[in-house]
């Protein structure tokens, strides 16, 4: 069965779908079969994989939680391999309004992958920048959650909030859940500031703290616009090594029972 993650951070900007993307593509650069679902209707985790949107007007994530198609009907491969993808598009803006008098609401997206999770090693889902409805979905879906976090002022701005909610679906929706870690991004080694960071996160949050740490990096902000995970677009580049070790530590965490 599947270990499914889902990266979360309802404040904007974290690298929060650069994450979802160069994670999941490291994981199947590393031989491991795995799914990235893009829950976010902007659709950035599927345009940063190359893929055309448009191709998937009627079979992308939202007809899946509306019931229209299966995970089996929708997904699509990628340029990296080992590597699918479930497309999202902004037909997603609606899908909560829709979904509220729905049977399983909360369960739609959980439902949906059980029907292929022993297909994969890994389901990463990458959420919207919100906690409504479809992060509760993927919340609900998942083993674990992972929470990518800046390494600026207001970092911890939010954090609280998004633990309280999982708290709160761990409770009534998915007892199982549990935090995979925190993964901290956009490191500026010139900045005391970022160091300072680092340090509090660490000092708060001990060993869910992945020793992996994203800097800020130009080549990782240009893969998108080139459709690429870093590892495609410059595997020797910094932000590759970086998140080629967070998939390494990712495994042996999963490996070790971390988080069991």
């Amino acid at each position: 069965m599947a270990r499914i993650i889902c990266i979360a951070n309802q404040k904007g900007g974290v690298g929060k779908t650069t994450t979802s993307v160069n994670l999941a593509a490291s994981l199947a650069k590393q031989g491991k079969r795995t799914l990235l679902i893009d829950l976010d209707p902007q659709g950035n985790a599927s345009s940063g994989l190359g893929v055309k949107r448009h191709e998937f007007a009627e079979k992308n994530i939202y007809h899946v939680l509306i019931g229209q198609h299966t995970i089996d009907e929708v997904r699509t491969t990628t340029p990296v391999s080992n590597l699918d993808l479930i497309v999202a598009n902004n037909d997603l803006i609606g899908a909560e309004i829709e979904l509220v008098d729905a049977p399983r609401r909360e369960f739609r997206l959980k439902d949906a992958i059980a029907r292929v999770s022993n297909q994969y090693q890994f389901v990463i889902i990458d959420c919207p920048p919100s906690l409504g409805l479809l992060t509760v979905n993927a919340l609900s879906a998942a083993h674990t959650f992972l929470v990518p976090l800046q390494c600026e002022y207001y970092a911890l701005e939010g954090l609280s909030q998004l633990l309280n909610t999982a708290g709160l679906i761990k409770k009534r929706l998915n007892p199982d859940l549990r935090i995979e870690g925190i993964v901290l991004t956009m490191f500026d080694a010139r900045n005391n500031l970022s160091h300072q960071v680092v340090q509090e996160i660490q000092t708060h949050f001990g060993e869910k703290v992945f020793k992996s740490i994203i800097p800020r990096n130009v080549r990782l902000s240009e893969a998108p616009s080139h459709g690429k995970s870093i590892m495609d677009y410059d595997e020797k580049s910094i932000g590759a090594r970086r998140y080629l070790e967070l998939a390494d530590e990712l495994i042996q965490r999963v490996q070790g029972g971390a988080n069991a």
